[in-house]
């Protein structure tokens, strides 16, 4: 009888001490999934090859919520990323077309670090608020990006480049896939294990005490809106790879989605943490509820109406975290 009292008493502490909404997106993520498995069963939602194109739809979707992880978590945002991802498909297929596979992949490289440059140095130095500078160069973006193609897609055929770029199979694993789980891990480990990440809360969770403690926090503000354009080129990329062309349209309105990722998956709007792991979750639970939307025979509209809600959901819940 004590034992099993022990056991209950044990039980009932983990439940007690489990922050549901520091893992909302957990509970959310299988919920969800178990309701559109039992009404969906009929549409082959739980089928291997469903399954397998939600993570490679989400792919770089994840992949940009891993950057904006960063930038969140020192309480800024980035608007542009979606836009940077257009620009580099476009610029790459390019540059490709002339020069070759290796110019074609620093030219993209380049867009994403110029422009994080950009972002970050009328953030950092310049004390420009980052909602202002990434809203003003998502259109600036955007007017590149249709200026230089005249609005039409660049198409792209070196096979090199879509077999690394997310058009190709690492054995039975495609390629797009294995640039997430890489990308993801690496943003985890750099966030959880090292200086940088510990500098990137301290900065966002209270700048003057951050730079009180010896923190460039300008710097650091720099680091990651420069990322945020580097890992949104190589997103654009991966664009281009799997759908074989340049797009401005590439991207666009993205960057609401990984917003809504990065702010489902744990990382609070107002700065102060970044959980990698959970804005992966975030990317796999819209990916989860738009092909649920998709297979129940949902029109675009009321898709786009189910997202918003998501945002909204997703903003609501980072108040009450900075408020808890």
């Amino acid at each position: 009888m004590s034992t099993l009292t022990t056991k209950m008493n044990r039980s009932l502490h983990f439940v007690h001490r489990f922050d549901w909404r520091q893992n909302i997106i957990y509970v959310g993520f299988v919920v969800v999934f178990i309701l559109f498995a039992v009404l969906l069963n009929d549409s082959g939602f739980t089928s291997a090859n469903n399954l397998l194109n939600i993570a490679r739809q989400t792919a770089t979707i994840s992949i940009m919520a891993v950057a904006m992880t960063f930038v969140i978590a020192t309480a800024e945002i980035d608007l542009s990323i979606g836009s940077v991802a257009g620009l580099s498909s476009v610029v790459s297929a390019l540059a490709m077309s002339s020069y070759g596979l290796v110019p074609g992949i620093l030219a993209g490289l380049l867009v994403g670090l110029v422009v994080g440059a950009v972002n970050g140095g009328l953030v950092a130095w310049l004390k420009v608020p980052s909602f202002l500078v990434t809203l003003g160069m998502l259109g600036l973006i955007v007017g590149v990006a249709r200026w230089i193609t005249a609005s039409a897609p660049v198409p792209i055929a070196d096979a090199t480049f879509i077999q690394i770029f997310g058009g190709g199979n690492v054995g039975a694993i495609p390629s797009l896939l294995i640039w997430a789980v890489v990308i993801v891990a690496l943003g985890a480990v750099v966030m959880n294990k090292t200086k940088f990440g510990r500098q990137v809360r301290a900065t966002g969770g209270n700048t003057q005490a951050a730079m009180f403690t010896g923190v460039n926090t300008a710097r650091i503000k720099f680091y990651v809106l420069l990322l945020s354009g580097l890992v949104a080129a190589i997103a654009g990329m991966l664009y281009a790879g799997r759908l074989q062309s340049g797009r401005f349209q590439w991207g666009t309105g993205d960057e609401l989605s990984v917003i809504a990722a990065v702010i489902l998956g744990g990382t609070s709007l107002f700065g102060g943490r970044g959980a990698i792991i959970g804005s992966l979750f975030g990317a796999l639970f819209i990916g989860l509820v738009n092909n649920g939307l998709i297979l129940a025979g949902l029109e675009v509209s009321q898709q786009q109406v189910v997202r918003g809600a998501i945002i909204i959901v997703a903003v609501a819940l980072s108040s009450k975290k900075a408020s808890s």
